[in-house]
Parts: C-alpha cells; sequence; structure tokens
C-alpha cells in the first residue's frame, strides 16, 4: 500500500493526533461539514477545536464561514447545556486576500498554519496548550506517519471505550437494595405498633424519628438525628411505594455511575441537606419524613454526571432527565402536602455532592475541592438558618 500525503496532510494529521491523543479532545459528526474537522473538549479553555483544509479566496468567504461556524456552536452548546463556548479556528489554505490579523470574532479565535511551526508565531496558543510546539518534533513521513498517528489515535480511543465500558457497565445494586430495605423494615415497625397504614399519625412519626425544626426540638443538638432518621420514614403506604419505586428505578443506575461509597455519600448527604432546607422553612410542631429529598438528590448527581458524560447522555438528558426533574417539581407547587424545601435543598445538594466525590475519568482534584468549599458554605448557611438565627 502506498499513501502519499502532502505538506498539508501531513499538518492535520498532526494536529488531529495531538489534539485527540495529548488533550483529550473527541471528534464531532456534523453533517455537511466538509474539508473541516471539529474537535470537541468541555474540560478545556477551548471547548472546540476546528480544523479548516477548504481553501477560503477572500474576505467575504472568511465572513461567511464564521457566520456558520457560530451557527454550528449555537447547536452544540443547546445540545451539550454549555452556556460559554470558545473556539479555535485553524486554517490551514487561507487565500492571499484574506486579512485574518483584522479580523476579531467573539468566542472564536482563529490562526492560519502554513507550515507546522507558524503555531510558535500565536502566543495564546501556546500559553493554552504548552505542549502543541512538540508536534514539530514528529519527523516520521508519508505511510510512516499515516500509520503511526493511526495507531496512536486508535489507541486513545480504545482506552476511552474501555473507560465508558468501565462507567456504563451494569452492576448490582447492593446499597440501594439496602436503602429501600431499611425504609421497609421502619415502616412495618410503625404498623406493627399499631399505625393505620393509609394514615400514620404525627406522634408515631416524631417517636420513629421525624424531622422537626430547631425549635420544635427545644433547640436541643442531640435531636440532629433525625435529619437521617426521617428520610427512611414514610407517611402511609402510597408515600412508601412512590419513593421506592423512584429509588429502584434511579438508584440502580446511579450506584453504577458513581460507584457504591460515593452513591451512599450522595443519597445521605443530600438527603441531609434537604432535611436542612426543611428544617429553615417548616413551621413549628410539623413533622417532616420521607426519602424524596435524597431522591431528588440523587436527581442532581445525575445532571452532574450527564453534564459530564453528554457525549453518551445528551439526548437522555433533555427528553428524559431534565423532563422528569421539572414534572416532579410541579406536582410539588401544586399539592400543597408535599415539603417543596427539601426536595429543592436534595436537588441543590445532590449536584454539589456529586461534585464533592467526582464522576469517574472526568474529574479534577480541582472540581473536587470546589464541591467541597460550595458545599461547605451550602451547609454552613443552613446551620445559621435553622441554629442561630
Amino acid at each position: 500500500m502506498n499513501i502519499t500525503l502532502n505538506k498539508n496532510d501531513e499538518i492535520v494529521m498532526k494536529l488531529i493526533h495531538y489534539f485527540i491523543t495529548e488533550q483529550g479532545y473527541n471528534p464531532i459528526v456534523l453533517h455537511g461539514a466538509k474539508d473541516e474537522i471539529w474537535l470537541e473538549n468541555s474540560e478545556q479553555d477551548y471547548q472546540i477545536v476546528r480544523i479548516v483544509t477548504n481553501y477560503i479566496h477572500n474576505d467575504e468567504q472568511f465572513d461567511f464561514d464564521i457566520y456558520r461556524t457560530q451557527q454550528i456552536m449555537k447547536r452544540i452548546k443547546r445540545k451539550t447545556f454549555s452556556f460559554k463556548m470558545n473556539a479555535l479556528s485553524i486554517f490551514i489554505n487561507l487565500g492571499e486576500n484574506v486579512h485574518l490579523s483584522e479580523m476579531e470574532v467573539d468566542n472564536i479565535d482563529c490562526i492560519e498554519i502554513k507550515d507546522i511551526k507558524d503555531i510558535e508565531n500565536y502566543d495564546f496558543v501556546t500559553e493554552t496548550f504548552p505542549t502543541i510546539t512538540k508536534i514539530d518534533k514528529v519527523t516520521e513521513k508519508g505511510l510512516e506517519l499515516f500509520m503511526k498517528l493511526t495507531e496512536e489515535i486508535n489507541q486513545k480511543n480504545q482506552e476511552d471505550a474501555e473507560k465508558a465500558e468501565d462507567v456504563f457497565s451494569k452492576k448490582r445494586p447492593i446499597v440501594t437494595y439496602g436503602l429501600m430495605i431499611g425504609s421497609l423494615v421502619l415502616f412495618v415497625t410503625m404498623l406493627l405498633t399499631g399505625a393505620n397504614i393509609f394514615s400514620i399519625d404525627a406522634q408515631t412519626l416524631y417517636q420513629f424519628g421525624g424531622l422537626v425544626n430547631f425549635h420544635t426540638m427545644g433547640n436541643q443538638y442531640s435531636g440532629l438525628y433525625r435529619l437521617l432518621t426521617s428520610m427512611f420514614l414514610h407517611a402511609e403506604l402510597f408515600h412508601f411505594l412512590f419513593n421506592m419505586y423512584a429509588l429502584y428505578i434511579i438508584g440502580p443506575q446511579l450506584e453504577s455511575f458513581f460507584g457504591k461509597a460515593k452513591y451512599l455519600l450522595i443519597y445521605l448527604g443530600s438527603g441531609i441537606i434537604g432535611g436542612l432546607f426543611s428544617m429553615a422553612f417548616q413551621p413549628d410542631g410539623l413533622v417532616s419524613v420521607g426519602a424524596s429529598g435524597a431522591i431528588f438528590g440523587l436527581l442532581g448527581a445525575l445532571l452532574y454526571f450527564g453534564y459530564h458524560y453528554r457525549v453518551y447522555l445528551g439526548t437522555v438528558m433533555r427528553s428524559q432527565i431534565l423532563p422528569l426533574i421539572i414534572f416532579n417539581l410541579a406536582i410539588g407547587l401544586m399539592i400543597p402536602e408535599i415539603n417543596m424545601a427539601a426536595h429543592l435543598g436534595g436537588l441543590f445538594g445532590g449536584y454539589l455532592m456529586a461534585k464533592l466525590v467526582g464522576v469517574k475519568y472526568k474529574s479534577t482534584t480541582s472540581d473536587r475541592v470546589n464541591g467541597f468549599i460550595m458545599t461547605a458554605i451550602l451547609v454552613g448557611f443552613l446551620c445559621y438558618m435553622n441554629f442561630f438565627r
């Protein structure tokens, strides 16, 4: 097999190899995009890198190219739930009538490369990608270059596929089953004491660990165990069945995505944060129970996870996860008995707890530190609202 690469082909191959294998970018498949390659990595300063080999003759053609790029970026932003997106457009074949130095485009930086060494002329590129100048040290040519770069890209893609398989492979949801059994045991125990299965009275719920505000506790910190026990209690049969069904549907997925220990921390942490929200807003004497705050926490964690793995879950996020959250919040607004404070607190808490524990293969140490700081600030504020006002 004889493969001949011209100078532009070699530049493109080296750039693709660098951004995929060294910087973790992934190709984006775009219908109708000819003679250009789009790469995406939401963790980088440039979420989009675009390599353009199409010949652009003059400024008018360049302006149209930029306009089309902006429209495509808007679609990608909607698909990936990104509020801001920066792009680096690398042009390989610009005509002499294109005045690139005079062009200023919001959120799109443009550079021209006629030789691989031209990258060194753009300080903002070498500052963002300090190792990019190393691609000039690749000495292979022609077929040898093609085979080397293709093999390394395929190896990187194989590693990414193995990581995705590790994250998305189905695992036995032992923690979820344990949480459900805990709620079942407490529900049956209350019934054995004589409680009405269709309407358990507030006194019984309180005796078994139902949550009340700090003032109702008599300002006793010893009663704060109720933040934990209340999420395993339910006020009647349908309340119990609805929450357990929701946990059965959502829990195994999150347990598989995050792992057992992180999943348990998210569930308990978001349930406690939901409880703190509830304490801050519920009237004196009202007893709050239920797993729904923690379950909303799982939905918040799913949002955080889905953002990081939106390449796999982008369609599911739009068509299933977001509508499910909105629908359940709407139900809470329509039914006065539902504790919306616990639901909203759990949702926020779950998102922050997921950021704190991190998403496998995606989260950085900085992400987790930020998650810890944000969670600590929220919990500190809620503690002030509940105990020190």
